[in-house]
């Protein structure tokens, strides 16, 4: 009988197999498609947020109504900025604040802020030209309301009930309260923004980014 030692030497058939990466394709889009998953309940939560908040009228006694701009045309307010400045007209009359205060820059081609012309349409408007203030202009929601509580600064009491569109109220809130305001809003009522549905979802979608943004930012 033959020695197995005497066998011929067989070639070595085993082969090295490497080891499967984790990230294969079909990982990577499942891994993609959960974050877009992620990102769209993300944003549409913040959506149905900013619309909350858009509908709940919070008028409540403050130190100061404070207006945000919007544009103004030789010396005229917009449609939708003088929908806020009737409201906030209308606030200050039902005695809700002893003052006004109006924000808004100055545009391309102006020589008027909207602050000042939003003051101008107040006080013509029958409201006292001492309860109704201009603020420094502000080229941005952000920039206008450091303007608002700067001219809180050195107050002890810091309530204020902040007029503009709906879809604008919740990223104000952010930015007020990182000032050190308690800030309570009330959206016009009669902004032509408001009655016209396309464009009032346009605002209320471009929200879903601007607010996380702002809430980051302001942090």
């Amino acid at each position: 009988m033959r020695s197995l030692n005497n066998l011929p030497n067989l070639p070595n058939l085993s082969f090295y197999i490497p080891p499967m990466p984790f990230w294969t394709l079909r990982r990577k889009v499942i891994a993609a498609g959960a974050v877009t998953l992620a990102l769209a309940f993300g944003w549409a939560a913040v959506v149905v947020a900013v619309a909350l908040t858009s509908a709940h009228d919070q008028a409540t006694t403050a130190d100061a109504i404070a207006v945000l701009g919007a544009a103004q045309y030789n010396g005229r307010p917009s449609p939708v900025f003088r929908a806020r400045l009737d409201h906030a007209a209308a606030l200050y009359q039902r005695g809700l604040a002893p003052v006004v205060l109006v924000t808004g820059g100055v545009g391309s081609g102006d020589s008027l802020s909207e602050a000042e012309v939003g003051r101008r349409y107040l006080v013509k408007s029958g409201l006292p030209d001492g309860a109704v203030v201009a603020l420094l202009a502000g080229a941005s929601t952000s920039s206008s309301l450091d303007g608002v509580a700067n001219w809180f600064a050195g107050k002890e009491n810091r309530r204020v009930l902040l007029v503009s569109d709906g879809f604008h109220m919740l990223r104000l809130k952010i930015i007020a309260t990182h000032l050190g305001l308690i800030p309570f809003t009330s959206p016009a009522p009669n902004s032509p923004i408001r009655s016209n549905p396309r464009r009032n979802a346009a605002y209320f979608l471009a929200e879903g980014f601007k607010v996380p943004v702002t809430w980051v930012f302001n942090r």
